[in-house]
């Protein structure tokens, strides 16, 4: 993985974005990932949430400069760091060394993909209660083929947070060929959704797969942060039953 900065980011990057009462996001650099030579370009996006005792929760984090490390102090205390699927992990160390007493909660396969970066011991998100954060955020894992990833929903501010289960890539933000390949997969907005090859890792898994968008839309969110392009502010539960129609139908 390749970090940078170019038209593909949100800027300004690094630093604490309030979208609801106790809900921040965090833009982070340009990466790249997939197969070579089809290395995508994609912007990264981290989420905090703020428990009623300022317990933070940090769920995929960006890095950590020492200027966002500035703010988050003023907002809180970092009690959980979460890697929410197995390609989401990169920062977890540095973090983790920042704030020594946050609990660190990783999606399953996360250790077989990050080998040696992730060299300590944390709980894996494999139920959907059973957490410290349980009275204020619900936790849903969607187990794949090739991985699990971790879905988040604050009832309090109605905000849902998913990490690839849609992306949602700009055209104004991509060259012609970007913008060909997103259209492809499926991601280009503002038609985003599950990428087509993500969609057949879930291709044994559909009932499940199924069940858990009907949960989400369930809780009718009002707006859903993703970790990819651009987020969902309004109307989120049209959202979740346009992107998964493929699914649903």
């Amino acid at each position: 993985m390749s970090k940078g900065c170019n038209s593909v980011t949100y800027a300004p990057l690094d630093t604490l974005k309030p979208v609801a009462k106790d809900v921040w996001i965090v833009d982070g650099p340009m990466i790249r990932f997939g197969m070579a030579p089809l290395k995508m370009q994609f912007p990264t996006r981290m989420t905090v949430i703020r428990s009623k005792r300022r317990a933070l929760f940090i769920h995929s984090p960006t890095p950590l400069t020492d200027s966002l490390k500035a703010e988050i102090a003023n907002i809180g205390e970092v009690r959980h760091i979460v890697g929410p699927n197995r390609i989401h992990y990169w920062w977890i160390p540095e973090w983790r060394t920042a704030f020594p007493k946050a609990e660190v909660w990783l999606a399953p396969r996360i250790r077989e993909q990050a080998k040696d970066r992730i060299d300590f011991d944390a709980p894996e998100l494999t139920k959907e209660t059973g957490y410290p954060w349980d009275e204020e955020i619900k936790t849903l894992p969607v187990a794949g083929s090739f991985m699990t990833e971790v879905e988040f929903f604050h009832p309090a501010s109605r905000t849902l947070v998913l990490t690839d289960f849609i992306e949602n890539f700009e055209p104004k933000k991509l060259s012609w060929w970007w913008r060909w390949l997103a259209r492809a997969g499926g991601v280009l907005a503002p038609n985003g959704g599950m990428a087509r090859d993500m969609r057949l890792t879930y291709s044994r898994q559909k009932p499940q797969l199924k069940a858990a968008v009907e949960t989400m839309i369930g809780w009718n969110p009002e707006r859903i942060i993703l970790a990819h392009g651009k987020w969902i502010e309004r109307d989120g539960a049209a959202e979740l039953k346009r992107s998964f129609g493929w699914l649903l139908d």
